[in-house]
């Protein structure tokens, strides 16, 4: 059962490139920067999927570890949070907060390139964080976790509520909930990783990546039973 498990990232890095792509093409239609950073999130979503996929199907290196650490425990949710952001809110103030939040994840994912490795908590078929000798730098990750969860979960949380109880728009109320639901699952399986059980990681990635797309292809419809005909984005 778990080999065929570790084959799940393999799927979920398929439908990140086709979902990435699709924001791409959207974002050069409409230039928005909501667009660019949830396409840039989907992408290293891939990244670090793909990661998954070349440990399971060639083994593990220090080096794959490393980037699947930067892709997904620093990456994976953060540039999602950062559409989210400028989405909902003032873009003088997205801006000022992207530079801060930023260049603490710059810092974050350049401790990791330089941390010295435990060498005896290499795995063969699957990455872990535990390969890190400086573990003080796995300590920084949940401040960017924290950072996801408030603007990307939060927000669609949101946004929902607004959408459903204040605007009526009842498909963008149910497409954020699922969003929200979506960017749930790969924190859950984020936290069994950290306990060593990271095949529930790759089951939270692959699902919550579909539910995030259902999310995002049910925002787009046209509520027809919506209430209210005022325009909103997102």
């Amino acid at each position: 059962m778990n080999d065929a498990v570790h084959y799940i990232p393999i799927l979920t890095t398929v439908l990140s490139a086709l979902f990435a792509y699709s924001l791409y093409r959207r974002w050069t239609v409409r230039h928005a920067p909501h667009l660019w950073w949830w396409a840039f999130g989907i992408t290293t979503y891939g990244i670090g999927t793909a990661v998954e996929s070349s440990i399971t199907l060639f083994g593990n290196t220090v080096v794959l570890t490393k980037l699947w650490y930067i892709s997904g425990a620093l990456l994976g949710g953060y540039p999602l949070a950062e559409g989210s952001l400028y989405l909902s809110w003032p873009r003088s103030f997205a801006n000022r907060l992207t530079v801060l939040s930023l260049s603490f994840v710059i810092v974050a994912s350049a401790l990791v390139v330089l941390s010295p490795v435990d060498l005896a908590a290499l795995e063969p078929t699957r990455p872990s964080g535990a390969v890190l000798a400086w573990h003080w730098v796995r300590l920084l990750t949940p401040f960017i976790n924290l950072y996801a969860v408030f603007f990307l979960i939060g927000g669609a949380i949101r946004s929902a509520w607004i959408h459903y109880h204040d605007r009526g728009h009842f498909y963008r109320a149910a497409g954020n909930a699922l969003i929200a639901l979506g960017a749930i699952l790969p924190g859950i399986g984020g936290s069994f990783a950290k306990a060593g059980m990271v095949e529930v990681l790759y089951i939270g990635e692959c699902l919550g990546l579909i539910i995030i797309w259902m999310g995002d292809r049910v925002c787009s419809r046209q509520d027809t039973s919506s209430v209210l005909t005022v325009p909103v984005a997102g």
